[in-house]
């Protein structure tokens, strides 16, 4: 990303996290962190990572909402951006953060099998 694309994202970060913690007017949208943006260098494209708390329907539930507010966000992010032209927002949810708590999860099932053969070889 160039210096400009990493400042709006990073300015559509902060304003997409306010917008949400007011609250958006649908249901669907769960508990929702904004996790990153990433802007396209020609500035035409915006995706916003998030992550929610919930079971599988939620995520699909709150990436609907937050995708049918799309048009709402984008005006609300033309009040505060001095671009002419707003970039178009792609949703996606983030499952960075669930690959991570994954691998923490083998990892831990690797170190106790490993502490239970260190157990029966010094007996």
């Amino acid at each position: 990303m160039s210096k400009r694309s990493e400042k709006l994202a990073e300015t559509i970060h902060e304003t997409v996290s306010s917008l949400l913690s007011r609250g958006l007017n649908d249901p669907r949208i769960g508990f929702v962190t904004i996790t990153a943006v990433d802007v396209i260098d020609d500035l035409s494209l915006a995706r916003i990572f998030f992550t929610v708390i919930g079971e599988e329907q939620a995520k699909k539930n709150t990436e609907a909402g937050l995708n049918s507010a799309k048009g709402y966000i984008r005006k609300e992010l033309g009040r505060v951006l001095t671009i002419r032209h707003i970039p178009e927002l792609i949703f996606t949810y983030d499952r960075s953060q669930e690959y991570g708590n994954r691998i923490d999860t083998i990892l831990r099932e690797i170190a106790t099998e490993h502490d239970g053969d260190d157990s029966e070889h010094s007996s």
